[in-house]
């Protein structure tokens, strides 16, 4: 963690406590979340809507983590490392826990869903509070910014994720399905996730370690299991897993050895004649 990344997680984390406050206390975020809702940005700009629809698609937790986890598993495979497969695990592992939790907390309800204007519509059993969508978005697109390995593509994609997050953020807005603040506390909520995850460096090398140790073991296995299989039928001459029976050789004997037993083999009457 250098100083600069320390800095951005602090006036992150002081930005989400106080868009938290300030819906909680129903200041004037509230009354701005209220007058976009009524304002209805779909019914002033429709032409806009059908593309916003397929848009808004890159912040869904499902098609992002797909397309993302294909690029960095390709990329396991060139590098040989799991680095950035544990990277991805490890930033939705903080995104489900982080977000899910607030939202279950807070339980606030979306505008198409809003029972009294001008309330914040708090602790009704929602979950929409921080934008799902928009942190999502943040966190999918950052990580290719966060694993990129030069700095021009560390940029390039910095620069990418940020509009694509944006975007999704003020499309989920435009359709009305959330307050202006869901999305302000969504893209916070991304932002500390990236920012925070130098410290989870030491764990995904363990799990990285153990998980390639494992992955030796079994191909050692594997191995040691081929060499005992036959390659070939046995009647063809292939290997054996049982050493076969030892083979008696016949006993061979001098040319005199055997002439004296055929003499002593003869009757007593052969010798009389004799």
């Amino acid at each position: 963690m250098t100083r600069t990344r320390l800095a951005l997680f602090g006036g992150t984390s002081a930005f989400y406590l106080i868009v938290v406050v300030a819906v909680l206390l129903s200041t004037w975020l509230v009354t701005l979340d209220w007058k976009i809702m009524l304002f209805r940005p779909y019914q002033q700009w429709p032409e806009l809507h059908a593309f916003l629809d397929y848009y808004v698609v890159l912040g869904q937790r499902g098609p992002t983590a797909v397309m993302v986890a294909a690029w960095l598993g390709w990329r396991s495979w060139r590098q040989h490392t799991l680095r950035p497969l544990l990277s991805l695990g490890a930033a939705l592992l903080l995104l489900n826990v982080t977000v899910g939790a607030v939202k279950l907390g807070l339980g606030r309800l979306g505008p198409h869903y809003a029972t009294q204007v001008g309330s914040a519509e708090l602790f009704a059993g929602g979950d929409i509070f921080p934008s799902g969508h928009t942190a999502n978005a943040v966190v999918t697109w950052g990580i290719l910014a966060y694993l990129a390995t030069t700095p021009r593509a560390r940029r390039y994609l910095s620069a990418l994720s940020a509009v694509v997050a944006l975007g999704v953020g003020l499309t989920t807005v435009y359709l009305g399905t959330h307050w202006l603040s869901d999305v302000l506390l969504g893209w916070a909520a991304g932002l500390l996730i990236l920012l925070a995850l130098p410290w989870c460096e030491p764990v995904i090398a363990v799990v990285e370690a153990w998980l390639l140790d494992r992955r030796d073991r079994i191909r050692e296995r594997l191995r040691a299991r081929r060499r005992l299989v036959p390659s070939l039928p046995v009647a063809s001459g292939g290997p054996r897993l049982f050493p076969a029976p030892p083979v008696e050789e016949p006993t061979r004997e001098t040319v005199g050895a055997a002439a004296s037993r055929a003499r002593s083999a003869r009757p007593s009457s052969d010798r009389l004649t004799a």
